[in-house]
């Protein structure tokens, strides 16, 4: 049971040595979340995790992060996901990608972005904010994400806006920049 939990992003990662190394780590963290007893039982093993995850590797993911099954990392290199965020199942995320959430004038924090599954990020795209993005999402390279984006979507921009629905066919030889891009 606790083997094919740790080894659930094995596949997912296939070709890819440090992005099944660093979630091998990461999912080897797990009972740390239980209770007390565990994160003491665990200190050592999240020191070690931390150390070589986030400072040699240069990937921020914490340990209590909830991060569904098949996450892929992609040239995994500056990523950094604030520990609050919630990923789903068979998301594939881009180096330089941040997840985060905003500091307000009076000290206090917003809530950190939840993503649905089968999401898709390029890379540098930033995801900031108390925001949702929905199943079947692409984001393109560069992309700063503050408001909601919806399922089946393609997201561009820096505010990232809709510019195409995945759920409707494209029709050959159409093109689609004559289209006003939906503003998220």
């Amino acid at each position: 049971m606790f083997l094919s939990y740790i080894f659930q992003d094995w596949d997912a990662n296939k070709g890819n040595l440090k992005g099944r190394l660093v979630m091998l780590l990461f999912r080897i963290a797990y009972p740390a979340r239980l209770n007390t007893f565990f994160r003491i039982i665990w200190l050592p093993y999240l020191m070690f995790y931390k150390i070589l995850v986030e400072w040699f590797m240069g990937i921020e993911l914490p340990h209590w992060t909830k991060v569904g099954k098949n996450f892929f990392l992609g040239h995994g290199q500056a990523l950094v996901i604030n520990g609050c965020s919630v990923i789903g199942e068979n998301c594939f995320f881009r180096h330089s990608t941040t997840l985060g959430n905003i500091r307000r004038e009076d000290g206090s924090y917003t809530g950190s972005p939840i993503i649905g599954n089968n999401v898709e990020l390029g890379s540098n795209v930033c995801i900031i904010g108390e925001v949702r993005v929905g199943n079947n999402v692409r984001i393109g390279a560069g992309s700063v994400v503050v408001k909601d984006i919806p399922d089946n979507c393609v997201a561009v921009g820096n505010p990232a806006r809709v510019i195409r629905r995945l759920d409707q066919p494209v029709v050959p030889g159409e093109v689609h920049t004559n289209k006003q891009p939906q503003e998220v």
